[in-house]
C-alpha cells in the first residue's frame, strides 16, 4: 500500500481549485499525464459499465475551432498543458450491444448473462428510472464519468498540478466541431464535460467551502 498520508491527502485538497491561469511555459511530461488518464480508466462506474472515452484534445487547429465556444475557459487555448475532453456514452441501455459487452467481460455464464441483464433491466426501468427517454439515459452516463473527473483532479493535485472542470461551453457546437473532424461518432457518444491540466501562472485566493456542521450529518 501507499506510505501517503492523510494529512498529504487534504493538503492536495487544499492545494486544488480551479485554475483560471496557467503558466504557459511549464507543460505536463507525458508520464505524469499518461498517471492522470489512467486515473480516469481506472475510476468506479454503475454496474462496471465504464461509458466513457476520454481524449486528449492538444491539436492547435482543432482548439482554435472550438474556442469561440468554449467561453468557460478563460484563458488562451495556448497557456494550458492539456485539455481533455470526457465523452459518455449514449444509449446504453440494459440491452444494448454495448451493455452486453460490459457483461461479458465479467465472464459469466450464458445463465448468468441472462438473469443479469434482467436484473439491469429492472434496476435502469424501475429502480433508477433512465429509460423515460435518451437525455436521461444519457445523463446517467454522464454521472458515472465525473467520478473519473473527480479522480484525475484529485490525482493531479497530489503531485502538484493543476486542473479545472469546464461546463461552460455550447455543448452542441464543440459536438458538432469535435464530430466533423472524426474524433468521435456523435451517434455513440456525447460530450459530458472538459477539463484543463496545467501549472498555475499565479497563487490561487484560498477557496471557500462550507462547515462540516452545515453538510454532514450523522445518524446513528
Amino acid at each position: 500500500m501507499s506510505n501517503i498520508s492523510k494529512q498529504q491527502v487534504l493538503d492536495a485538497f487544499h492545494f486544488r481549485s480551479a485554475c483560471r491561469y496557467y503558466n504557459p511555459n511549464k507543460k505536463i511530461s507525458r508520464e505524469d499525464m499518461d498517471y492522470i488518464l489512467e486515473l480516469g480508466r481506472l475510476s468506479p462506474s454503475s454496474v462496471g459499465s465504464e461509458p466513457w472515452k476520454f481524449i486528449v484534445l492538444q491539436n492547435p487547429q482543432i482548439r482554435e475551432k472550438i474556442k469561440p465556444f468554449c467561453w468557460g475557459i478563460k484563458h488562451p487555448m495556448d497557456e494550458m498543458s492539456h485539455l481533455v475532453v470526457i465523452l459518455a456514452k449514449k444509449n446504453a441501455r440494459y440491452d444494448s450491444e454495448f451493455f452486453r459487452i460490459s457483461l461479458e467481460k465479467r465472464g459469466l455464464t450464458p445463465e448468468q448473462l441472462v438473469t443479469t441483464i434482467e436484473r439491469y433491466k429492472s434496476f435502469q426501468t424501475n429502480d433508477i428510472k433512465v429509460l423515460e427517454n435518451e437525455r436521461t439515459l444519457f445523463d446517467w452516463c454522464a454521472k458515472q464519468s465525473y467520478i473519473a473527473l473527480a479522480n484525475m483532479m484529485t490525482g493531479a493535485a497530489l503531485i502538484g498540478i493543476d486542473s479545472c472542470p469546464i461546463e461552460g461551453f455550447n455543448y452542441a457546437n464543440v459536438e458538432r466541431i469535435l464530430a466533423e473532424e472524426g474524433i468521435f461518432d456523435s451517434n455513440e457518444y456525447g460530450i459530458s464535460c472538459m477539463v484543463t491540466f496545467g501549472y498555475r501562472a499565479k497563487e490561487i485566493k484560498q477557496k471557500y467551502r462550507k462547515p462540516a456542521e452545515e453538510v454532514i450529518s450523522w445518524i446513528e
